[in-house]
């Protein structure tokens, strides 16, 4: 079966198989020299000052953001269920907020964002999917970084690039937090998150001690000397260092360029066959096509062609499907899911079987001027 969700990701041989070696204690000194290392990759990928790593999934680094980073009141950006999930987690906080709401396949407005903080000036923290995987939209989150670090204020800027760190190139000069979970690019088991830091989120960190085990002031401190502050998710420690060292043998802007190649073939490849994208600014994690017969079709693609892909949530749900391209995937897989899906569409009667997708997929794959 091709795992093709948007996460989890499949986890790779040698990853497991690095994770499948005896564990050893966090505090001891071979632990450390490993989580030394893997900090430093990760700065590198994120393009931070500072790195945690959380033992959480990607929703523990959100909360954690936002007890840490709001001292007064947040602006959240709902475009999906992913930025829901920050006004769910102010509510659960009881952290004062206010949401700017678009549909699914719609991006925010620098405009409104400027807006709302001139509307409100008490608002001191920023929450927004860089990648809004509900729908696969893309967010202009380095454009809006810009605009609000020109007012003034002091306002923290944070992006969950849960599903864009490790996918494609973040210009994180005006963001101030950036969020990563394990099972995404990084194609490890759930259970990891990261968090980049740059020099204002340290600087507010330093006058803001919240949380407990969510406290970001202590775990950066103790990150800082090479341990956690509480036990360290060993095995999935040791498998980001694997992974980071694949990346890091590839060339992560070889990475991008290959993720950004793939998402691109599949969307020409999929309009080719008549099928319509989703979001009206799509991001290179995956590829979200509106079908009103999208269960329908990812049975027949399960069952039959063994590729599992998602579908929507909420009002979305079969009416849309989302196909990954986060991670080291293979060329020959990729192509197999389009042409998987043009079948499909024969089994179900909407085309007659022609081979266009594949041919399209492979016409744009090895483009000699890219």
């Amino acid at each position: 079966m091709l795992l093709f969700t948007p996460g989890p990701t499949p986890v790779l041989e040698d990853v497991r198989f690095s994770m499948s070696q005896p564990t050893i204690h966090h505090r001891t000194p071979e632990f450390e020299a490993i989580f030394a290392d893997i900090r430093e990759k990760l700065k590198n990928i994120f393009q931070t000052k500072e790195v945690l790593m959380i033992a959480s999934s990607g929703t523990g680094a959100m909360e954690a953001s936002v007890i840490n980073f709001t001292q007064k009141k947040a602006l959240t950006i709902n475009a999906g269920k992913f930025g829901e999930r920050f006004g769910k987690i102010c509510q659960a906080q009881g952290i004062d907020y206010t949401e700017l709401k678009y549909e699914w396949h719609t991006p925010v407005s620098v405009n409104d964002v400027i807006k709302a903080l001139e509307d409100e000036k008490d608002i001191d923290a920023i929450f927004i999917q860089i990648c809004e995987s509900a729908g696969g939209l893309r967010h202009p989150v380095e454009e809006i970084a810009k605009a609000v670090k020109t007012l003034g204020r002091d306002i923290m800027i944070v992006a969950d690039g849960i599903t864009a760190v490790g996918v494609e190139p973040i210009d994180t000069s005006d963001i101030d937090v950036l969020i990563s979970g394990s099972q995404k690019a990084f194609m490890l088991p759930p259970g990891l998150s990261m968090l980049g830091l740059n020099e204002g989120a340290i600087k507010r960190l330093e006058s803001y001690d919240k949380g407990y085990y969510l406290n970001l002031k202590s775990e950066l401190k103790k990150q800082q000397a090479n341990t956690t502050a509480y036990t360290a998710a060993t095995t999935l420690i040791i498998g980001l260092g694997t992974m980071l060292n694949k990346i890091e043998s590839i060339g992560v802007e070889k990475l991008y360029h290959d993720t950004k190649m793939r998402a691109q073939a599949t969307k020409k490849a999929l309009q080719a066959i008549g099928l319509d994208i989703y979001p009206s600014t799509p991001a290179p994690a995956m590829t979200t096509i509106a079908f009103e017969k999208a269960d329908e079709l990812r049975k027949i693609l399960k069952s039959k062609y063994s590729v599992n892909i998602a579908g929507g949530q909420d009002h979305l749900k079969g009416k849309i499907f989302r196909i990954n391209h986060m991670g080291l995937i293979e060329t020959y897989e990729a192509s197999w899911v389009v042409n998987a899906i043009e079948l499909a569409l024969a089994d179900m009667g909407v085309r007659t079987f022609d081979g266009k997708a594949n041919l399209i997929f492979n016409k744009e794959i090895f483009r000699e001027d890219v």
